[in-house]
Order: C-alpha cells, then sequence, then structure tokens
C-alpha cells in the first residue's frame, strides 16, 4: 500500500484540535495525539481514497478519548455533523473557510506574536499602548507585528473586515454604591475591553456555547473561554443552560429609538398643548421662589423646572413597578446596562444622576439631567458637594482641596477678586416644598391622562428586550415615565414653543433635604 505523507494534513490536524480544545497546550496534546494514532494506524488503511474519511474518524475517536481523559464536561463539538469537519471543503463555505483558515494560523502562532495581533487587530489598540500594557519596547511590538504579519501573509490583510469583525458597544451602570471612577472604579470597566463586548453581543438575544461564539467573534475558544470566566467573576452573563451563556443585562440598540421616533411624541399629542402650559405656569411661579439660580437664563432654567416637577410625579404618582436590584458581588445594589446604538435613531429618555452627602447641616443632594440639547456633566462626589454648600452657606470652603477640585471640574468658579461663585443652582428644603406645590397646582390635573398615554407607550416597548431580562425591562419601562418628559422637550423645540438652551449650558441642582 502507498504510504501517505502526513506532513501536508499536520496544519489541519492542529486547527481540528484549536477548535475542540481550549487552551494553546491541550490543542499541543490533542493534535500531536491524533498524529501519533494516525502514524501507529496507518498500515491498517486498505483504501488510499478513503485516507481523509478514516483520518478525521480517528481523530473523533481521538478527541472524545482524550476529553475523557482530561475529565472535562464540556461540549467538545457545536456540531456532530461530518460537515464540520476540516476535510469536507466542499460543503463548507467559502469565505467561513478563509475565516477558519485565519484563525487557525493566529491560533498557530505563538504567544509573543499572537497576543499582540489580537491587542491590536481586534482591540484596536495602539502599538505604544501596547507596549506600555504587555512591558515591551514600543519598537518590539513593531517588529513582532510586522514578523507576524509576515507569517499570516496575504491572510492578515482582511482582519478587520473578516476575522476579528468587533462590535463597539459604551457600557455602564445604573443603581447605587460609593465609587469614585478614578481610585475605586465604576464594575462596567473590568468587562469593558473588546473581546469582551464582543462576547457579550453575540449572547445577548439568545444563549451561545464556547464554541459559537468563539466562530462569532473570529477567535480560538480558549480566548473565548478566557473572557467568560471573568464576564461570570463579574455576574455580566448567566448560563441558563449548561456550557450556554447569555448575556445578563439590557444592550440598548436602534430598535429602541426606533420604536420612540414611531410612538412617543404621537401618543402624547392629545394633551402636548396642556402638558407645556402647564410647564410654562410652573417656571413663571417657580421664578419667584427666591432661590439661588446660578446666575441662569430663564430660558435655561425652564428645562431644570420641567426636569424638576416630572421627577418629583415619578416619584409620588407612577405606580409601574420598579424590582429591587439585588446585591452585587461587591455588596452594592447595581445593574449593567450596554450601548451598540449608531446615534441616527436617538432613544429618549431622561439620564439622571444624584450623589447625597450628610453634614452638619444637613443632607444634600446634587442631581443632573441629561436632556436634548443640553450638555451632560457628571454628578459630583460627596466632598464637592459639601465644599459648594460651604461657599453657599459661609462665603468659603473648609475642605480647600475639594473647593479647588471642584473648581477644576467646573462646578465652582473663582472669580478675578478672590471670591467663588457656583454653577449650580441651589433649592433648601423650603424652596424644594414650595417648588414641589406648584408643580402639583399646574401637572397634577393631568397626571391620570399622562399615566394612561405612559402605559400604552410601554406596552410595546417592553417587547423590545429578552424575555430573560424582565425585571431590567420593567425598570426602563419605569423611567419612561420621566423619559416621555424628553419627547415633550424635542416636540416644543422643534416647533418653537421653547428656547434652546445656551450653549454649555446644564441641567443640574443641588437640594437640601433634611
Amino acid at each position: 500500500m502507498k504510504h501517505y505523507n502526513l506532513e501536508n494534513y499536520i496544519e489541519k490536524v492542529y486547527g481540528y484540535a484549536v477548535k475542540h480544545t481550549y487552551s494553546r497546550e491541550e490543542a499541543d496534546e490533542l493534535a500531536q495525539e491524533i498524529l501519533f494514532t494516525a502514524v501507529r494506524e496507518l498500515p491498517r488503511l486498505r483504501e488510499d481514497s478513503r485516507f481523509e474519511p478514516w483520518l478525521w474518524g480517528i481523530a473523533s475517536n481521538v478527541t472524545k478519548s482524550f476529553r475523557r481523559s482530561l475529565g472535562k464536561q464540556r461540549a467538545m463539538y457545536s456540531y456532530d455533523s461530518l460537515e464540520a469537519l476540516p476535510c469536507e471543503d466542499a460543503y463548507i463555505d467559502e469565505q467561513e473557510e478563509s475565516y477558519d483558515f485565519l484563525r487557525t494560523k493566529i491560533a498557530m502562532l505563538s504567544a509573543i506574536y499572537r497576543d499582540i495581533i489580537v491587542l491590536h487587530y481586534y482591540d484596536g489598540l495602539p502599538t505604544k499602548t501596547i507596549s506600555e500594557r504587555l512591558n515591551i519596547p514600543e519598537g518590539t511590538v513593531r517588529w513582532r507585528l510586522a514578523e507576524a504579519r509576515r507569517k499570516l501573509k496575504k491572510e492578515y490583510n482582511g482582519m478587520n473586515e473578516t476575522a476579528l469583525r468587533p462590535v463597539k458597544m459604551r457600557l455602564d451602570i445604573y443603581g447605587s454604591g460609593n465609587y469614585n471612577g478614578k481610585t475605586i472604579p465604576f464594575p462596567s470597566v473590568y468587562i469593558n475591553d473588546a473581546l469582551s463586548q464582543n462576547i457579550l453581543y453575540y449572547c445577548y438575544e439568545q444563549p451561545c456555547s464556547v464554541e459559537e461564539l468563539a466562530k462569532l467573534c473570529g477567535l480560538p475558544a480558549y480566548y473565548i473561554e478566557e473572557r467568560m470566566g471573568n464576564l461570570r467573576l463579574r455576574e455580566a452573563v448567566i448560563e441558563p443552560a449548561k456550557g450556554r451563556y447569555q448575556t445578563d443585562f439590557i444592550i440598548y440598540s436602534d430598535k429602541h429609538g426606533i420604536y420612540c421616533e414611531k410612538n412617543a411624541e404621537k401618543a402624547l399629542m392629545p394633551i402636548m398643548d396642556r402638558l407645556l402650559k402647564a410647564l410654562s405656569d410652573i417656571a413663571k411661579d417657580a421664578s419667584k421662589l427666591g432661590f439661588y439660580q446660578a446666575e441662569k437664563s430663564e430660558a435655561d432654567l425652564f428645562y431644570l423646572y420641567g426636569a424638576m416637577a416630572f421627577s418629583y410625579f415619578d416619584e409620588h404618582y407612577c405606580k409601574l413597578p420598579w424590582p429591587q436590584i439585588e446585591k452585587r458581588y461587591d455588596g452594592f445594589e447595581w445593574r449593567y446596562h450596554g450601548n451598540t446604538e449608531t446615534g441616527q435613531h436617538p432613544r429618549i429618555g431622561i439620564g439622571t444622576q444624584c450623589c447625597v452627602n450628610n453634614d452638619d447641616r444637613g443632607s444634600f443632594s446634587h442631581k443632573v439631567y441629561g436632556i436634548s440639547g443640553v450638555t451632560f456633566r457628571q454628578m459630583m462626589y460627596d466632598n464637592y458637594i459639601t465644599a459648594c454648600i460651604d461657599i453657599l452657606c459661609d462665603g468659603s470652603a473648609r475642605d480647600i482641596d475639594s473647593a479647588a477640585a471642584a473648581i477644576q471640574d467646573g462646578y465652582i468658579v473663582k472669580r478675578a477678586d478672590g471670591s467663588f461663585f457656583i454653577t449650580i443652582p441651589f433649592f433648601a428644603k423650603e424652596q424644594k416644598a414650595e417648588f414641589d406645590a406648584i408643580a402639583d397646582k399646574y401637572l397634577a390635573p393631568l397626571m391620570p391622562e399622562y399615566s394612561k398615554i405612559v402605559d400604552r407607550f410601554i406596552a410595546g416597548y417592553k417587547k423590545l428586550f429578552p424575555k430573560h431580562l424582565n425585571d431590567d425591562a420593567d425598570r426602563a419601562c419605569r423611567n419612561m415615565f420621566l423619559g416621555l418628559y424628553e419627547a415633550i422637550i424635542r416636540y416644543a423645540q422643534r416647533t418653537g414653543a421653547v428656547q434652546m438652551p445656551s450653549p454649555g449650558c446644564c441641567c443640574d441642582v443641588l437640594i437640601q433635604s433634611r
């Protein structure tokens, strides 16, 4: 019998091993075992034309034995049919074949090349950043990147458009927790790398196995397995069935904005003019309360009055459910949310942030509202709030360092004469109570009708979320009670019913609650 040269199949065997293992070491061991068994059994092959089916049959049997010997309970196969085997080129889509080939090529590079390729093409990092992350000279990074390209030859040219095809997502959290964003980062930081984002994107609508995610993300399975471990640790995914994972938080996309475009303003039209009249009356009466206005114009304050009024009604009139957020791994109550929106179909909603301090003067909160056409700035930290209240009450801050930091971030301005100016309006406790009474006077009569409009709107909106995220969907729908104020403002801006805010205007306020 003619002796077959197995050398022609070494690369394919290694590619097969990469697909069915979870580490480079396992892939090396499995490939060697398959080739060793093939060499040993080769004399028993009677028909030369049956070589490839015979080889992949050996590969299948060796893999099963290999899996049992390691005691791993992993689903090694995405498919059981012969079409999934690398020898069946005639049944594999030509483009997918190139993806598989390139992924195999990347996996076969040594770690010094492979990691740089992934960081550069997948995470989109420049060579300087890669240099800092890997703690090697930038010149070495550039050389290794060029060498890796040479090794991949012509295949690397299509990386960005083919095998690595990353999606971009913005990640954040909502809820409560003691974070300052600097020394204590928000939890989303730990899952914000490009590969984790893509894993979360692809297993959002339906659960996926590691093998399916590897194919979708364009990287060997052991890269996915590594990131999946961190995503599970950070409580970003669930495992609804053994070996299948699903993203455990909402990811907003253009479909949410399209729904808002089609339905929000239309739903509000029966009472739109009455709502705008009520908001105008609230603004007239609120301007007479004598609160600290931070030298803002009446046009700019109009946006703040409306946000405060709808926030008040959200707290006191809204009957929509808000499921309790369970404590997370760090002991705080929060949830992730992601965003892949393109900006072509803006979703309505009022982004809100709030931070509270407690000192000998009482409790004060800094609330920030994100509204159409208004600049959004981050909430202050509690020590910034205290510095602002010190200045408002005494004319100077006790904590000089906190005041300096607040000046740097634009919450406080130091004038030429040495005096301090707070850039945020301030309502004392009594003034806030008077404002709530004004809001009640003009908006309360409209609330029953407004509530029915919100109910009809969210009946369709909730259908846009995966069923396993029912609690998150309820919270997103509850937010629409306040969020439809955004649709009112957009309509008023478009029709000229209200003035546009000043350039750089922020919609935020300091409120005394105790």
